[in-house]
């Protein structure tokens, strides 16, 4: 490198490959996308925290409220089982789409939940999918589940199923998980598109039409997955 080359490059304080370029702009750009992402998630959080756009906060038996709170827990259960495929699992696609969906679906639960909070609303109600109406409840008979199995929403696996499911190893785990995945995504299906339908928050309604799409595309894959391995996916709920 000539001394002009040298005054260059310590004049704006970059180091520099023979031909000139920046090696780092990559790592730049990764930065100010990463930086990017987390304001816009930032944003959102302060639009709900501080009432933007709306002059009220969603009541505790209102459709937000209600979404937040079932869904929050319907993901949680969707994170357990996918957690397990860790030391059952030595399939690659498993493993893959296991974390996928854990890590996707932690993300979500915990921004329900910090709605909740920032409302001022309980995580939690006995009055489980109350908000939403008779009508989109149709087909589902819920009455004794959850004290019979431990199945408080549709699509949730049994405590039996869980400790089953604890149980396997290898393909068999791998069939079962796709199983009982399938349905619990099935099962979210509703509540997701009457919570993009009716609730009363952007945001909620923005996740709730994500989580709709996400989940659609991931059942597909999913009963590919399982035919490929020799199994059949279950009743749908």
């Amino acid at each position: 490198m000539d001394d002009a080359a040298v005054d260059d490059a310590a004049e704006d304080g970059v180091e520099r490959t023979p031909a000139g370029r920046r090696p780092r702009s990559w790592l730049t750009a990764l930065l100010v996308t990463v930086i990017a992402a987390g304001l816009l998630a930032l944003g959102g959080g302060l639009a709900v925290a501080l009432g933007i756009g709306r002059t009220d906060q969603p009541a505790a038996d209102s459709v937000d409220a209600g979404f937040s709170r079932d869904m929050s827990r319907h993901h949680l259960q969707a994170v357990e089982m996918a957690n397990l495929a860790a030391g059952r699992s030595t399939d690659p696609e498993v493993l893959l789409l296991a974390f996928d969906i854990a890590s996707t679906q932690t993300n979500q639960a915990g921004r329900m939940q910090g709605w909740l909070t920032l409302w001022g609303l309980p995580l939690t109600s006995g009055d489980t999918m109350g908000w939403m109406d008779d009508g989109a409840m149709a087909g589902h008979d819920m009455s004794g589940m959850a004290a019979a199995d431990g199945a408080v929403m549709p699509g949730m696996a049994t405590e039996a199923e869980l400790a089953e499911l604890r149980s396997l190893q290898g393909t068999p785990f791998d069939v079962r998980f796709l199983q009982l995945m399938i349905r619990h995504h099935q099962g979210g299906l509703e509540m997701a598109e009457y919570g993009r339908q009716h609730a009363g928050e952007a945001v909620v309604r923005g996740l709730a039409r994500s989580i709709a799409e996400t989940q659609t595309a991931e059942t597909t894959t999913m009963e590919q997955m399982l035919r490929a391995r020799g199994g059949a996916p279950l009743p749908a709920p």
